[in-house]
């Protein structure tokens, strides 16, 4: 995924945004993310029914329904019921499955590939999403004579139903979109009876209570909504503007010396390597791609947990580095960019923790070896830092976020092992843990306005703005807007997580624009829409605005001063700090110089946001800059760390790290 330069001269003046293009295929990708946030929703919805919500009504009268049920049956309606088991069984929804994708690819003149996968699909996604939901919740049958063997699976949600929708309900979505005549109306009205009749029979035989059925329908549902989403739902590409037209899109121009601009001729190259993310096939690509480039001189250092960005003060304390390679995760990243945050030594990310939060939000590719071929390939570009502090928090910079309450015991509690296998989901089951958690009292201070309270479960100072999967926590979040940006999450009830939740992943739909930080919207209280350079929109003070039912509470400003009531959890990057009871943050604009892909679109006139290429010199058998007789900093043969001589004095780093990544623990 390509980085574009977006320029909103009506929204921001000289300001200038970063977006990510994508191509067809990414487009019909991307809406598949949501399966992850579905788990975990049916998750949480499940725990909540076998937990807490489940002694209030409704859900107290479950049994008084499956007691009226078992009291009324009959001969002629255990008949129809016992039908509808079987054709919502596992055997019938996986042949007539394969009957239909078969006849979809083999019947029609022209294969209907795309409908066989649509259908498929739906059925084996539901199916997935069905087993491991009832890994994480276990519920018991109800207390009434069943008709049918329980299965050795939990009784939330209802797979039968579940497999019914997706099966029944996706011959429906064929029928009505792929078809011809008014019959199809009538067909897909026949195949969507099927459902819900299911989810009688499964209550008339005992087998499910209500609130089994109704998470088998919107488990289905919800299947059916993604994949079909992702497979059938037309994609349409906007014509570009003209060539020259005002705002348009205009070939940036190539850098001096060489059509291929990058780093081509650059001199010393520091790789800082986390030696559990960066595997030794990965640092061989890192390798590859660095003499492709015309990169000579690298030195490579690997972190620990007394050193998280290795040897790069001393390297940097020789003044001689032009350019630092970091192959690790967002807490690497961050210890780096708190070491060369001001020094104007440019910063590439090779993404390859867990989250690579930074690298997802600046558009750059995930496969680690490409991101870093397509950065060298491109230009050099400023992005703000957060500075962040607090009780026991000695100060220390941010480029994505830092936060306290549920986002940081999720980070605390995620479990190693699953973070291993799973990657960024094992946060999914973590938060999964915390739903309940009570909320913190806390008050709030912006800019130099007064605090205010409130509560909240949790609150996240953002530098970027989007999670894994692309979820858009901080929407007006950028990392070249001269401000930082806050929400207080704080859901009433059930209800309040689903429209927080809700809200959240509409605003991964594809074509559901980004407003610029700092305009002003319906729902934006304490502050007009703001135009113009990064300075005037600083002193413009902070917005505030309210937003899924009052669950999200989102504010932008230059400086965020918290005060929580005891002491809470915190995190930084990812990495997880000593509780505490205030954190403060305020922005650096444009105080790290990051190489990125080539962009598609010019930047606007901006003081501190634009940055000359990287050098594109003709490579030299030694750069001039190493001509000095002798280096005070360490050396090696880009093989793990053999340095060769006494290593340069330490320069004292600009701030002091929050959580070390060790080897040991997430990078």
């Amino acid at each position: 995924m390509r980085p574009v330069l977006t320029v909103h001269p009506a929204a921001t003046g000289n300001t200038w945004g970063m977006t990510t293009g994508s191509g067809a295929a990414a487009g019909r990708i991307r809406p598949l993310l949501l399966l992850a946030p579905l788990w975990a929703l049916m998750v949480g919805a499940g725990l909540l029914i076998t937990g807490p919500v489940g002694t209030r009504w409704p859900l107290s009268e479950e049994g008084e329904v499956n007691a009226w049920f078992s009291g009324h049956r009959t001969g002629p309606a255990t008949a129809v019921s016992e039908w509808l088991t079987l054709i919502a069984s596992t055997e019938s929804v996986i042949g007539v499955t394969l009957v239909c994708v078969v006849a979809l690819v083999v019947l029609p003149r022209v294969p209907r590939w795309r409908e066989a996968v649509f259908l498929g699909a739906s059925v084996a996604a539901q199916s997935a999403l069905f087993l491991v939901i009832t890994l994480c919740v276990e519920r018991p049958r109800p207390v009434v004579p069943p008709l049918d063997p329980a299965p050795p699976t939990s009784s939330f949600p209802s797979g039968h139903v579940g497999a019914s929708v997706a099966l029944y309900g996706g011959l429906a979505t064929l029928a009505v979109t792929r078809l011809r005549g008014p019959w199809r109306y009538v067909a897909a009205a026949v195949l969507l009876v099927v459902p819900p009749a299911v989810a009688v029979s499964r209550l008339y035989r005992g087998m499910h209570h209500p609130s089994d059925v109704a998470g088998g329908l919107v488990n289905g549902a919800c299947i059916l909504i993604v994949i079909g989403y992702a497979l059938l739902a037309p994609r349409e590409r906007p014509a570009p503007p003209p060539a020259g037209r005002a705002g348009g899109p205009l070939p940036l121009p190539r850098s001096a010396g060489g059509a291929g601009g990058g780093v081509r001729g650059a001199g010393r190259v520091v790789v800082v390597r986390h030696p559990l993310a960066c595997a030794q096939n990965l640092a061989q690509q890192v390798r590859d791609v660095l003499v492709r480039h015309g990169c000579t001189d690298v030195r490579w250092t690997s972190t620990t947990a007394e050193r998280p960005c290795g040897d790069l003060a001393a390297y940097t304390a020789a003044g001689r580095v032009d350019l630092v390679v970091v192959c690790g995760g967002d807490g690497t990243v961050r210890a780096c960019a708190d070491e060369l945050a001001g020094s104007g030594t440019a910063l590439a990310v090779v993404p390859c923790g867990t989250g690579n939060l930074l690298a997802r939000n600046l558009g750059l590719p995930v496969k680690p070896a490409a991101a870093l071929d397509r950065a060298l390939s491109g230009d050099r570009v400023r992005i703000d830092v957060g500075r962040v502090s607090g009780d026991g928090l000695a100060p220390t910079r941010f480029t994505v976020m830092a936060g306290a309450g549920f986002d940081a015991v999720m980070v605390r509690d995620a479990s190693p092992r699953l973070k291993a296998s799973l990657g960024w989901l094992a946060y999914v089951v973590s938060a999964v843990r915390h739903l309940g958690d009570p909320p913190m009292r806390l008050s709030i201070g912006l800019d130099t306005g007064d605090a205010v309270p409130r509560r909240a479960r949790m609150v996240v100072i953002g530098n970027v703005g989007a999670l894994q999967g692309g979820v858009p926590l901080l929407p007006d979040a950028r990392p070249d807007s001269g401000r930082l940006e806050v929400v207080l999450l704080n859901p009433s009830g059930a209800v309040g997580w689903l429209a927080a939740a809700a809200h959240l992943l509409r605003g991964m739909m594809p074509g559901r624009s980004r407003r610029p930080a700092g305009t002003g919207t319906r729902g934006m209280r304490g502050m007009r829409g703001m135009t113009g350079t990064p300075g005037a929109i600083a002193a413009a003070g902070p917005a505030r605005r309210l937003m899924a039912r009052g669950a999200l509470e989102y504010f932008s400003a230059v400086r965020v001063d918290i005060r929580f009531a005891g002491p809470q959890a915190r995190e930084v990057d990812g990495d997880c700090a000593v509780e505490g009871t205030r954190l403060v943050a305020e922005v650096e604009p444009g105080a790290l110089l990051v190489q990125l892909p080539r962009s598609r679109r010019p930047t606007a006139a901006n003081p501190y946001r634009r940055t000359a290429p990287a050098p594109t010199a003709t490579p030299e058998p030694t750069a001039p800059g190493l001509r000095r007789a002798q280096s005070p900093a360490p050396a090696d043969s880009g093989q793990g760390d053999r340095h060769a001589g006494p290593a340069a004095p330490v320069r004292p780093g600009r701030g002091t790290p929050v959580s070390p990544a060790s080897p040991g623990q997430k990078p």
